[in-house]
């Protein structure tokens, strides 16, 4: 038993109570072991339940059992001590699925601690001692344990590989040096790690500042969500405010038009009834007269007739005698009311603008599209606004398509209407990433634009012209092929020729993308910029004849 190598289980010399090594062991009778204050201090507690068990086997006792020291174990363990026998290893020194397990051990091997690249052998912290005792081992070089130390190992030749070859970028030994490696850029594998380490700290300096520069953006970006929720929950609060002003003041004029409707109503029909009331008292003073001329008409004396005719047949003059106005006295009020209405629709409508939702210009910059597929995730459906068509322009199919008219159409007068230039603008602002289409069609020429809405309309002038101010940039499209331009700067564009056109706008990257649409896109033109404002798509049929057109497609 105290033979030196054997190892024993300290589980099996462990109380099951304090998990310690027996102290003073007592065995019961069922064989259970325990230190004797231990189970001692156990059935103390069960005294009021007059029930003793063992803690383990849960074995009762009618009374509560002597004690009996167990000497042969006390024994064992005393000699255990003197002879500083190791117990059996926990589980946690087995390998598992990712550790390395010793090379030494025989039967179940126990995990390895370290790895000798000298010996090329993986060591537990048992069979290590030698390297930490013997002087010609300390000399060794130990690492983290390793599964790959038989890569050090040349297969050719069975020697370690302390060599390496710049020439052929691989690690050899002594006699490769000398063999088939014999003129090579050859050095110590130290001397290349020297080397490689030297660039593997540049890397980790580059790889460390790149991380303190995302850690800053990382912050910016926090500090940019805290301010975009801050400004959010202020527009939110604002605008409710603003737009609960806005509906008390509505309330407010509704009931002023009512009380004021109300009253006119009030007056007008109290002067008709005072009308009506006297036209009543003169019907019956007729009626009364009628009575008296009928009763004298009916008397057979000629004397009272001739003395009472004279005084009954004078009428007084009417006095009653109207003027009716026509109907709908308050149909000014209505009209009045609806004015403002279509004003406000128009403020609601053209201005929205300002208050919708703009991107965040932090975030990385996300792929241009390059299938159709891809480019039709982002299409948007576009109508044409009535209130800037040329007058020469007709708008059809929801006002998605626009056709060159040979006359005028009934356009009513409003500021953005385009005077002079047969030109069109969306109804809707464009930001963000969108994709729409044009169709051509006819004999004629027609421009592909967009433009800032504040862009002019009244007159000929190039501040008007798509493509020939700053504020707009419009790809002319005609049977000879097409042409670009920006303020007034014309570049051509070659490319296969297509009645429709497709256009991709990135507002916030800054991006438009022409592009000729059959069976395949091919790119036309694509320019960067920088947009300051929303953008509106936009149509000029610049030549032609009437029934020249050009639809927005539907693409979803």
């Amino acid at each position: 038993m105290a033979q030196k190598g054997v190892q024993l289980d300290k589980e099996s010399f462990s109380c099951s109570i304090c998990l310690d090594p027996l102290k003073d062991p007592v065995t019961l009778t069922c064989g259970h072991s325990y230190c004797k204050d231990c189970i001692n201090s156990h059935w103390d507690g069960e005294d009021q339940k007059l029930v003793y068990s063992c803690p383990q086997c849960r074995k009762t006792f009618a009374t509560r059992p002597v004690l009996m020291k167990n000497t042969m174990l006390a024994e064992l363990l005393e000699q255990l001590q003197k002879t500083g026998l190791k117990a059996a290893p926990a589980d946690h020194c087995y390998p598992g699925p990712e550790d390395v397990a010793c090379d030494v051990c025989s039967g179940r091997k126990l995990k390895a601690c370290k790895s000798c690249l000298v010996c090329l052998v993986s060591y537990c912290e048992q069979h290590l001692e030698p390297h930490y005792d013997v002087p010609q081992l300390k000399k060794h070089k130990l690492v983290e344990p390793s599964e790959k130390l038989q890569e050090n190992i040349c297969s050719r030749h069975d020697e370690v590989m302390k060599m390496f070859c710049r020439t052929d970028r691989q690690s050899i030994c002594y006699l490769c040096s000398v063999d088939q490696h014999k003129g090579h850029n050859t050095v110590t594998a130290a001397a290349e790690r020297s080397e490689r380490q030297k660039e593997l700290e540049v890397s980790r300096l580059n790889i460390q500042q790149r991380i303190q520069d995302r850690e800053k953006n990382v912050k910016l970006l926090q500090q940019e969500m805290e301010a975009i929720n801050r400004s959010a929950d202020k527009a939110v609060k604002d605008s409710e405010k603003m737009f609960t002003e806005l509906i008390r003041l509505m309330q407010k004029r509704s009931s002023e038009v009512k009380r004021q409707v109300r009253s006119q109503q009030e007056t007008e029909v109290s002067g008709v009834k005072e009308v009506e009331e006297k036209l009543q008292q003169e019907i019956r003073e007729l009626k009364r007269k009628d009575a008296e001329l009928k009763k004298l008409s009916n008397t057979e004396d000629h004397n009272q007739f001739l003395h009472s005719y004279p005084s009954l047949s004078a009428l007084r003059p009417s006095t009653s005698r109207i003027q009716i106005r026509p109907h709908h006295r308050f149909d000014h009020v209505t009209a009045a009311v609806s004015r403002v209405r279509d004003k406000l629709q128009d403020v609601l409508r053209d201005e929205w603008t300002d208050v919708s939702l703009t991107e965040v210009d932090v975030l990385l910059p996300a792929a241009e599209p390059k299938t159709r597929a891809e480019f039709l995730q982002y299409s948007r459906e576009i109508t044409l606004d009535p209130n800037t068509a040329h007058r020469e322009l007709l708008l059809s199919k929801g006002n998605r398509k626009v056709t060159r008219m040979n006359h005028q159409q009934s356009y009513s007068d409003h500021p953005d209407r385009y005077t002079d230039l047969r030109q069109v603008l969306s109804r809707e602002s464009l930001t963000g990433r969108c994709y729409w289409e044009v169709e051509w069609s006819g004999r004629g020429g027609f421009s592909v634009a967009v433009s800032y809405k504040n862009i002019s309309r009244v007159g000929r002038s190039e501040d008007c012209r798509f493509g020939s101010n700053n504020k707009s940039w419009a790809l002319d499209c005609h049977i000879n092929g097409y042409n670009f331009r920006y303020n007034n700067v014309q570049t051509d564009v070659s490319g296969p020729w297509s009645s429709r056109v497709g256009v991709y706008l990135d507002h916030r990257a800054g991006i438009l993308s022409f592009y000729s649409v059959s069976e395949t896109m091919t790119l036309l033109h694509r320019v960067q910029i920088t947009f300051t404002q929303p953008l509106h798509a936009g149509v000029c049929l610049y030549c032609g004849f009437g029934g020249v057109s050009a639809e927005f497609c539907r693409l979803k």
